[in-house]
């Protein structure tokens, strides 16, 4: 880039450093200031016309400050060389905390409440999406002579139970033959390769066990095929009414949007890569209720597996280079976590 081009970036850089932390329009004394570009205020007056005209910065109302447009903090976000790391003490917090979790719910909760203290935003996690998972064992537990609860459990630490009205008695051995069964077919399997397997159980289940193989079988398939992923944690929905004027007219839109599940696995659908950042600024959002907002989300997994997207949403005015270094090391932790490392 020619060096005018990089000055105006620099101006462009410095306007949203301080648009972010104060909230004000920012002008070119202030600039001149604040930041050490070494040129004149005629020049940074310049450069600022420029960077008007080409969409990067706009006048609110009448005064003498710009303020970054979408097109503005895209361009910001795009060319930002690096991301803030999170400090030490960042890291222990995040550590100490999510390892404190005691299951997958608590986990996903933890997570949460963690990337909304950091980042003062909302912050969402999807479920692990079950189409990624295996099997790692199910228990069949008799609740009476007549009722089973199926106990599903994923490599992920996802449980899910089931109850199953057998019709008839079931003796301990029968029991115990099952959960054999069960277990040598479908441990280890991917879901979707074992919800197709569980359909042919039945037809190869000795004949004193078919009837209730096929009532299992039956109950089974659901925990298989259903789709989990559609399950969300939100929190930090209070940060938003710490920014209404960030928010002009809009601010019930995104509320009610961020009841939405649909909308908001939209907003998570971009990041499709564990460690790969996705940030879509105002406009870029195709909902129209989200246009006011950032979203900065990215993919958790375990190795190259993608399991579910985590982010934050907030105002385009949010301090990208932290909110991206949260995003991406709470990420990082709870792909750690299911992973057992």
């Amino acid at each position: 880039m020619a060096n005018s081009d990089e000055r105006r970036f620099e101006v462009l850089r410095a306007i949203v450093a301080d648009y972010v932390s104060n909230q004000e329009p920012v002008g070119s004394k202030a600039i001149v200031d604040r930041h050490n570009l070494g040129v004149s205020s005629a020049t940074v007056r310049n450069d600022m016309a420029a960077l008007e005209e080409d969409g990067y910065i706009t006048q609110p109302h009448t005064s003498a400050g710009r303020i970054p447009t979408d097109k503005g903090y895209r361009l910001f976000v795009d060319r930002l060389s690096e991301i803030k790391p999170l400090s030490g003490a960042e890291r222990r917090a995040i550590t100490s905390f999510l390892d404190g979790a005691i299951d997958l719910d608590d986990v996903l909760r933890r997570s949460v409440r963690l990337l909304a203290q950091l980042t003062r935003q909302v912050a969402i996690v999807q479920y692990p999406m079950l189409t990624n998972s295996t099997v790692r064992h199910v228990e069949v537990v008799p609740l009476t002579a007549a009722r089973l609860m199926l106990v599903l459990i994923t490599d992920t630490g996802r449980v899910d139970q089931r109850t199953v009205d057998l019709g008839d008695v079931i003796s301990e051995d029968n029991v115990s033959r099952l959960r054999t069964v069960l277990n040598s077919t479908l441990a280890g399997q991917r879901l979707s390769e074992a919800a197709a397997k569980v359909a042919e159980l039945p037809d190869q289940s000795p004949a004193e066990l078919r009837d209730t193989m096929t009532r299992v079988c039956t109950v089974l398939v659901e925990s298989l095929v259903e789709h989990p992923e559609e399950r969300l944690v939100l929190g930090g929905t209070a940060n938003l009414t710490r920014n209404v004027a960030d928010f002009p007219g809009s601010l019930r839109q995104v509320l009610e949007a961020l009841e939405e599940q649909v909308v908001m696995l939209k907003l998570l659908a971009a990041a499709r890569n564990p460690g790969a950042i996705s940030v879509r600024i105002g406009e870029e959002n195709e909902d129209e209720q989200m246009r006011s907002t950032s979203v900065v989300s990215i993919g958790y997994g375990m190795d190259d597996m993608l399991l579910g997207g985590i982010g934050v949403i907030g105002p385009t005015r949010m301090d990208y280079p932290s909110t991206i270094a949260a995003v991406r090391a709470v990420a990082n932790y709870v792909g750690q976590i299911l992973s057992g490392k």
